[in-house]
């Protein structure tokens, strides 16, 4: 099968997204020539034709017309793009140390008309210096593999200055469907702390359902750990790692979710991959478009998510997210299961919760934060629960109160007598 046959089993379309593919550096040679059912000597020879004349390019048709020229236009707003890109990677408290022609592409597409190949823009970075080597993937020592929709919710955080125009930084926190890819949640937060993660629980749950499995890091706030989390009120000759659960923990448990967690940052390798997408685009929309406020990242934030789960062809499954993600829900293919709050919970907000510890006293009080509260029918000397539900908008906290699998009714406080955030 050679050079001369190609055009028997391809279409231009296919061949030219395997070399964005391959010049993007999202594939290798070796799997871009697999695709192609091409020899080496073959293969290059086409990726140098690609790269010489990749406007006019055709398997079907070859004209004399192959070194065509771009418009003035064109070349004079890929320069102005790659100096962009270039004052970007030269602020060392940005996030970005490589150049991105694809997002320099998808820029003079949407905000300029202009449609121009991926190895033009390229060429025309190396003639003009904008262009650094992107150094080789590391093979990952741990590849989570699944079949199924929900079998595994990948979640994580990111810490960075999102923005040049501002000066603090934000977390990122994501969660990934393993098998479609789907980023099932993604939400950028002031202060990283259980609460935050307990809403990315909460959204998750209400909207797709349970998963099977979550797979975070070893955080604290997912994982004690005894030789690490010294300073941990739980920590004690007797106290083993995993003897407690964690918050975040306990809401998992309560909706029937396992968990395992990654041993080492290239365990998480299939999160990584969507971090870097969105932390990439995030980063360059904001300089380009003199961002100064979480809001308006925010907004950001949601229109690149929409446009990763619908529109992006995934590297490795070569699907769009949303499309493989429905497919497998339409074809039964899932694990997800619908979200229901069990008996002896009573409310949603029994279960995505902060919890303490009290007991109550002889006169059936407790003291929470140097805070009295009566809890009426509680039973001296017995320990009370208090499942918490902040809300970040009124400055108030719902306290409800539980004992032995009995509700015994709730009361408001203000925030900012009980930081509880701050868990």
């Amino acid at each position: 099968m050679g050079n001369q046959q190609i055009h028997k089993r391809f279409s231009d379309e296919q061949v030219i997204a395997i070399m964005e593919n391959y010049l993007a550096k999202e594939i290798t040679a070796k799997e871009a020539m697999a695709k192609l059912e091409l020899k080496r000597s073959q293969f290059f020879n086409l990726a140098s034709e690609y790269r010489d004349g990749s406007n006019s390019f055709t398997i079907k048709h070859k004209g004399n017309d192959g070194n065509r020229k771009i418009s003035n236009e064109a070349e004079t707003a890929i320069l102005k793009e790659l100096k962009k890109e270039k004052i970007l990677i030269d602020n060392r408290a940005m996030p970005v140390r490589f150049y991105n022609y694809s997002a320099v592409r998808d820029d003079l597409k949407s905000k300029f008309k202009i449609k121009v190949a991926l190895s033009t823009i390229i060429n025309r970075a190396k003639k003009n210096n904008y262009y650094l080597a992107k150094p080789e993937r590391k093979i990952h020592g741990r590849e989570v593999i699944t079949n199924l929709a929900g079998e595994l919710a990948q979640h994580d955080s990111s810490h960075h200055q999102w923005s040049p125009y501002m000066t603090e930084k934000f977390y990122l926190i994501t969660t990934i469907d393993d098998y479609s890819r789907l980023l099932l949640y993604a939400e950028l937060v002031e202060q990283e702390n259980v609460w935050a993660h307990i809403l990315a629980l909460k959204s998750v749950f209400l909207q797709y359902g349970c998963p099977f499995k979550y797979y975070p890091d070893q955080h604290s706030i997912f994982r004690f750990v005894k030789s690490r989390d010294k300073n941990s009120p739980w920590h004690n000759y007797t106290k083993f790692t995993d003897d407690i659960d964690p918050q975040w923990k306990q809401v998992l448990k309560n909706c029937g979710v396992g968990l395992s967690y990654a041993l080492s940052p290239q365990a998480k390798g299939k999160v990584e991959r969507p971090y870097r997408w969105l932390q990439d685009r995030i980063v360059r929309i904001a300089a380009k478009e003199n961002i100064t406020t979480l809001a308006e990242l925010k907004k950001v934030l949601k229109e690149l998510v929409n446009k990763y789960n619908t529109e992006w062809v995934h590297s490795t499954t070569k699907e769009i997210p949303i499309i493989r993600f429905e497919n497998a829900i339409r074809n039964k293919k899932t694990l997800f299961k619908p979200f229901r709050v069990e008996k002896p919970s009573q409310t949603i907000d029994d279960i995505f919760c902060l919890r303490a510890e009290r007991v109550v006293d002889s006169y059936r009080k407790i003291s929470f934060n140097n805070i009295e509260f009566r809890v009426p029918g509680g039973i001296p000397h017995q320990t009370v629960e208090l499942r918490m539900v902040p809300d970040l908008k009124s400055k108030l906290v719902k306290i409800r109160f539980w004992q032995n699998d009995h509700f015994l009714g709730e009361e408001m406080e203000r925030l900012e007598n009980l930081p509880i955030v701050r868990f």
